[in-house]
């Protein structure tokens, strides 16, 4: 009957995976031993590969690092009759989204779950390694994870016979050098080898040819640290949470324009305005005040206070809603956000982050750049609209990754949203006020050109006006 639910939210504390977000328990291997973590951790790994992933894929749990694949299935590509060559789970803890932190909190207050996830993934592909690449910032982070995988090895859970199973699994922690591109799967393997951090091709796929060439499965810190409470508790526990096919529960990042930013763990399928209400205090000055919200990271389109309403937090409504789930990092802008300049900001982020392999990220995002920029200043042409979304679509798709994609996505929201238009004619009318005599304001010749702003003039210039009106 979960296709009859309609309603979600709150989580209770008693269905709550990650119990120590907030670090106020001891996050070392006695506290975390007292909050449920290894518990029958062998029964689970002698139980073997194939009930493992029958749990995961009965569970419905999808990548939480934001492309929303089904965990269950990615996982199973690995198990298959092994060709000779070892193979590897790999952990993307390089959290560099804007607005995202979740796997932060969760290395920084509950390493334990992350260090049991790895072994309970690993035994579910058959790896022989994990190997955790975390963000170079993350160094309270890295260091409290690598006392935690310590604390494994002196206690026989991780290493030779992990669990007392007879399965043979080690963990490694590799740290970044703080690129943003190396978020993206291929090049967090290529940076692992030492090489530079730039995206591969594919085909071939991690799966088949990973790291060090050999079979591989990049999966994010949230989506490994809580397969084992999915093992221990059921698939079908699991999946009794949120709608069909949004399964589960989910960290939420509220920042931006609320009275009480944080993070959260709740229910997919919450409402987004019952999630700010509940958890973060409300919008700044109320929920009438509320311009748009980022739901799910800086690469996630912006969704309109129209949407805002009624959009439930998951994939599926997200996309419906044209943008996307992401990270799940909800970034709140009240009325009082200058729109232009927060997704300026957003572009000038990707052009400096792009690894420069690409010729239409390379290029196009720094004129992306630059035109945003010139419209947060008040310099640009109105014809500049249909420019940069032209711009914006010969970015998207034809990159390598997806980070030209996640740069030209907010520029189209902007212009589609008549976020740039508007700005054309409320830059053309402050220069009229500015500029042009009481007399001429309120000839009808006049106002009709003050109509037709955002096509036919130019922003911020009063040259036009004065031609036309022999000023």
């Amino acid at each position: 009957l979960k296709h009859l639910k309609i309603k979600f939210g709150p989580l209770s504390d008693q269905d709550r995976i990650f119990t120590n977000l907030y670090g106020r328990h001891d996050w070392r291997l006695k506290g975390a031993l007292k909050r449920g973590d290894w518990y029958k951790t062998k029964e689970i790994l002698l139980k073997g590969p194939e009930w493992i992933l029958n749990e995961v894929k009965v569970s419905g749990l999808r990548g939480r690092g934001g492309a929303g694949f089904p965990t269950g299935m990615k996982w199973s590509f690995m198990n298959k009759p092994s060709d000779g060559r070892p193979k590897y789970l790999v952990v993307n803890a390089d959290e560099g989204e804007p607005g995202t932190c979740k796997d932060r909190e969760i290395m920084r207050h509950d390493p334990h779950k992350l260090v049991e996830g790895c072994v309970v993934a690993g035994r579910a592909m058959g790896a022989r390694a994990a190997y955790i690449y975390i963000r170079g910032e993350f160094y309270n982070e890295s260091s409290n994870l690598q006392v935690a995988i310590k604390e494994a090895y002196a206690a026989g859970l991780i290493g030779k016979n992990a669990c007392g199973s007879g399965y043979n699994f080690d963990v490694f922690v590799m740290r970044g050098a703080g690129a943003y591109i190396c978020g993206e799967e291929t090049a967090l393997i290529e940076s692992i080898e030492g090489k530079q951090g730039k995206p591969r091709l594919k085909p071939p796929f991690p799966a088949d040819i990973g790291l060090f060439g050999c079979p591989t499965t990049v999966a994010n810190v949230e989506t490994v640290a809580v397969a084992p409470a999915i093992c221990r508790r059921g698939g079908a526990w699991f999946a009794s949470f949120g709608r069909e096919r949004n399964s589960g529960t989910k960290l939420f990042n509220i920042s931006g324009h609320v009275n009480t930013p944080c993070t959260v763990e709740e229910e997919m399928s919450i409402s987004l305005r019952d999630l700010l209400e509940r958890h973060a205090g409300g919008v700044r000055g109320g929920w009438d005040n509320l311009l748009g919200v980022i739901p799910g990271g800086s690469s996630t389109p912006i969704i309109p206070r129209s949407v805002c309403d009624d959009v439930m937090m998951d994939f599926d409504d997200l996309v419906r809603a044209e943008t996307a789930l992401g990270t799940a990092a909800v970034i709140v802008m009240d009325k009082s956000t200058d729109v232009i300049r927060a997704i300026a900001r957003l572009v000038e982020f990707y052009k400096h982050e792009s690894c420069g392999q690409c010729t239409p990220c390379r290029e196009g995002v720094d004129w992306m750049n630059s035109i945003m920029w010139r419209f947060v200043k008040g310099d640009a042409r109105s014809s500049e609209i249909d420019m940069i979304w032209e711009l914006s679509k010969q970015i998207e798709g034809h990159t390598i990754c997806a980070l030209g994609d996640g740069a030209a996505w907010p520029v189209q929201v902007s212009t589609s949203n008549l976020y740039l238009p508007n700005r054309c004619t409320e830059q053309m009318t402050w220069v009229c006020r500015s500029y042009v005599p009481d007399r001429v304001l309120q000839q009808p010749l006049f106002l009709l050109l003050q109509g037709l702003v955002p096509t036919f003039c130019t922003v911020q210039k009063s040259e036009t006006i004065f031609h036309l009106f022999n000023i």
